[in-house]
């Protein structure tokens, strides 16, 4: 699959397989978000895996979803906002950077035969309770990671180019 192809054929997954994750593929799906370009190549993030099915099962307290909990695998995304290149006018680049490393590590799980779903809308000082996460890191997403046991169809609806892209002009 080239990269084109994953970014038009991949879907936000919540139907998994039980089916564990050979480290092989898990290993590439990581060494992917390692990869990721940052700003002024900081590099500030880490990544938890998490597969302890007790962990996962506490997870619930921050986002209490059958579908997410029985994936046999949860990659928690963790920005360290102290490590990220801040821009002259004091805007902060950590949650980009952690956004490229996280599309980058679905996009690799896709390659690999895996879905994904990326989640926002946690409790992030449940997880950061749950997995011992200090005061100073951020949780900026999370996703199962698994065989999908769901099948579906091309990407929704997105807008046409001409109503998003203009040249050298607003």
């Amino acid at each position: 699959m080239d990269v084109f192809d994953a970014i038009r054929t991949r879907r936000s997954i919540r139907k998994y397989l039980n089916k564990p994750i050979e480290q092989e593929k898990l290993s590439k799906i990581l060494e992917a978000a390692r990869l990721s370009p940052s700003a002024a190549n900081r590099q500030p993030w880490k990544f938890i895996v998490v597969t302890d099915p007790k962990v996962k099962e506490e997870l619930r307290a921050a986002y209490d979803r059958d579908w997410f909990v029985s994936a046999p695998v949860i990659i928690v995304a963790c920005a360290l906002p102290g490590e990220a290149w801040v821009r002259s006018d004091g805007e902060e680049y950590w949650k980009v950077d952690l956004a490229i490393a996280m599309q980058d590590l679905i996009l690799e799980a896709w390659e690999q035969g895996l879905g994904t779903c990326w989640i926002g809308a946690f409790r992030e000082e449940e997880v950061k309770r749950i997995l011992g996460i200090p005061d100073e890191v951020r949780v900026v997403a999370l996703t199962p990671l698994g065989y999908p046991a769901e099948e579906k169809g091309p990407v929704t609806q997105r807008k046409p180019l001409k109503e998003i892209i203009s040249y050298n002009h607003w």
